[in-house]
């Protein structure tokens, strides 16, 4: 096993009540917790994350997505929904296009981060 993975562990079991105290009024409810999770699992995949990433720079229609990352609008389309129904990404009419861009800053902002977080360890 690689030593930077190696976990430690206490030698003996020691109940910290103040710790844990804090701890408790601090936890979200577990309805969040689960919901936090679901949004995550929506970045685990790589198709949506390479839709984010154009959306981060131009709002784009489905046509715009297709030819950019080289697939087709009907596979666009099902990430698309996927992203709509977490509040990822929202979408506007304009005649018969219809434009997609981020629902907000915060998705920046959690991309922003991501990269950052794993720039940081590559610069380590």
């Amino acid at each position: 096993m690689n030593k930077e993975c190696e976990l430690d562990i206490c030698d003996v079991t020691e109940v910290h009540p103040l710790a844990l105290s804090k701890v408790r009024e601090a936890m979200p409810q577990e309805d969040l917790i689960i919901d936090l999770a679901e949004l995550y699992k929506v970045f685990g995949d790589s198709t949506r994350l390479r839709i984010l990433f154009v959306l981060l720079e131009e709002e784009v229609c489905v046509c715009d997505l297709a030819e950019i990352l080289n697939m087709n609008q009907s596979a666009i389309s099902h990430q698309l929904r996927i992203l709509k129904q977490n509040k990822l990404v929202k979408s506007r009419r304009n005649g018969k296009s219809v434009f997609y861009s981020l629902a907000d800053d915060h998705v920046r902002t959690i991309i922003d981060q991501g990269r950052d977080h794993l720039e940081e360890d590559e610069m380590a």
